[in-house]
């Protein structure tokens, strides 16, 4: 069955009237769309691709930040039965050249003036892109180049249409990996990756009228995990609505208020170390009534974990922890928040505790690109913190040689485009598909992530340092924006931290220390100082050996556009490390 025939029909058939998106207005505004006209809309730009010499197979890359038209393209490549590549919006020319080559895409959708003029250049040089469609009319444009404004791309399209026939088996979608080691390989993900994936997750939730639910895509739906889970709020009916600038996320989780939405764990950290600083810096009496809510709230979530009824008093003092402490924290982030799935990076237990003590479920999961994301997660119940949770129905797991972590099932990729020797590694003799991940699962079958492989350093006095878990925890506060750990053939660990500025600025502020410029201020001897004391105090349970005992503060952080970040904010550690090499040999 096609992915597009799946989501669509099925909802336009079933509540035609009820809104299926949401997208904001130049005006400022909120504006849905039903699902009955957003089907059409869909249908009139599956038309005009194929008017435009699409056809069944051919690749139509998506070059955008999130929007409407970005869900409404996606939907109209794979209803006429083509393959949708999309490629991260902040890419540069070099980058998206190299994705649109190598998938060999014909059409492209694009955003805004950077992302067009990058592929007027690609288009220019001859190679296979024919036509650039603008979803934008405050783009600038060279018409005589194939470019056309998405407005005036549909306008005389039909919106009668008929879903072109796919088998599970067929590529649906091109997604590249961001390339932490390397050059980006195409995964190649099936219209029968995704229907088998989502069914999964109905069956392993249970969710109880999930069309009434409302989600907020604001991580980028280039990435498999934002795209997946949007893919999937609308093939269970729920309502989507897109964030195109992720900055807004404050301002937008208390406008739309949604129900639902899937976050990497620094978004979880910052919300969680924000909540912290703000109760630290109240009175005495403001504490004191803060730690006892937060305790109260623990109580309270162990009881639902278990699915146990808590006791009445409990009950009570919830409702008045709730009114003094933890509406005002969900209040925050909209109100109606309930179920949060987390991805990309391992999790603190004591953040998931504290989210569920104020009544906010975290769905923690383990997945790749290549496994069309998720592969475990959390349930809603009797779930372990510090896992990965269990997983999915249709997903077999081993641990294999080095604690690898292997899995085969519905969601593993079909291969990497064009690539069947790269193809070929991933895979065991047998077909399971080596994530590349070392763990474990513990007695109750919850997955439980060590390290990358790859990542793992020994120290020259032979001790072995999993950085992941240290970075994360040592990020775990609002005065780390980012933090690479150096540990490989030295004699301690030391790290490279880039400050979070924005709440640095106010420190400097609140104790009268001048701002002068970035450079000079990660050298003061108080700011040393005041990171010096936050590290000591982070990482004091760590066994000595993996401390860090040195560190550099960066004047500035790392870049997507200089190569030393990818675009899911992953650190390349190979490029920083050398990059930074004269810095990092002073701290030894």
């Amino acid at each position: 069955m096609n992915l597009a025939e799946a989501i669509i029909q099925k909802n336009v058939e079933k509540h035609p009237l009820k809104a299926a998106i949401g997208f904001k207005k130049k005006e400022g505004g909120w504006k849905e769309l039903s699902w009955k006209k957003f089907s059409e809309v869909v249908y009139k730009t599956a038309n005009a691709l194929r008017n435009a010499g699409i056809g069944e197979n051919d690749k139509v890359a998506i070059y955008a930040d999130n929007s409407g038209e970005w869900m409404i393209f996606d939907m109209a490549i794979m209803s006429i039965g083509a393959i949708t590549v999309p490629i991260y919006s902040t890419n540069n020319t070099e980058q998206a050249e190299y994705i649109i080559t190598d998938s060999q895409a014909k059409l492209i959708l694009v955003g805004n003036q950077a992302q067009y003029d990058a592929s007027l250049e690609v288009l220019q040089k001859g190679s296979c892109l024919q036509t650039i469609i603008i979803s934008k009319k405050a783009v600038w444009i060279k018409k005589e180049f194939s470019s056309f404004y998405l407005e005036d791309f549909i306008a005389k399209s039909s919106p009668k249409f008929e879903i072109q026939k796919k088998e599970f088996d067929d590529v649906a979608t091109l997604i590249y990996t961001s390339g932490t080691t390397g050059t980006p390989k195409g995964v190649m993900l099936t219209h029968g990756n995704f229907i088998k994936a989502f069914d999964a997750h109905f069956e392993f939730f249970k969710f109880k009228n999930f069309e009434e639910e409302l989600s907020l895509a604001f991580l980028p739906l280039t990435h498999v995990f934002e795209r997946s889970w949007s893919l999937l709020c609308m093939y269970g009916g729920a309502r989507v609505y897109f964030l195109e600038d992720p900055k807004d996320i404050a301002k937008t989780l208390e406008e739309v208020k949604p129900t639902m939405m899937c976050a990497v764990p620094r978004f979880f950290q910052k919300v969680y170390a924000g909540v912290l600083e703000k109760a630290e810096e109240g009175s005495s009496l403001k504490k004191k009534i803060f730690n006892w809510a937060v305790e109260v709230g623990k109580q309270t979530a162990e009881f639902r974990r278990n699915e146990q009824a808590a006791p009445l008093g409990l009950k009570l003092k919830e409702g008045i922890a709730d009114m003094l402490v933890f509406s005002k924290i969900k209040g925050k982030m909209g109100g109606r928040l309930w179920f949060l799935p987390c991805g990309g990076a391992s999790l603190s237990p004591e953040v998931t505790q504290f989210f569920e003590s104020v009544g906010i479920h975290i769905t923690v999961g383990y997945g790749l690109t290549e496994t069309t994301a998720t592969l475990t997660l959390f349930p809603l119940t009797h779930f372990e913190h510090g896992t990965s949770g269990k997983p999915l129905p249709g997903v077999e797991m081993r641990i294999g040689e080095n604690d690898e972590i292997q899995a085969r099932g519905n969601g593993i990729m079909k291969g990497y485009y064009n690539k069947p020797e790269e193809t070929q590694k991933v895979f065991t003799e047998d077909g399971w598909f080596k994530t590349g991940d070392a763990g474990k699962f513990d007695d109750k079958g919850n997955l439980i992530i060590t390290d990358r492989i790859k990542d793992l350093m020994k120290t020259s006095n032979g001790k072995y340092i999993a950085p992941q878990q240290i970075e994360n925890l040592l990020t775990n506060n609002n005065f780390i924006q980012q933090i690479i750990l150096i540990a490989e053939g030295r004699q301690f660990v030391s790290a490279l931290i880039v400050p979070n500025f924005e709440f640095l600025k106010e420190h400097l502020k609140r104790n009268n220390i001048p701002f002068t410029n970035w450079e000079e201020v990660v050298q003061k001897k108080e700011i040393i100082d005041l990171y010096k004391e936050k590290i000591k105090e982070l990482q004091s349970h760590l066994a000595d050996y993996e401390k860090v005992k040195k560190f550099t503060l960066m004047p500035a952080e790392f870049d997507i556009n200089t190569g030393e970040i990818t675009p899911t904010l992953k650190v390349k550690r190979n490029v920083v490390l050398k990059k930074y090499s004269d810095i990092i040999e002073k701290m030894y």
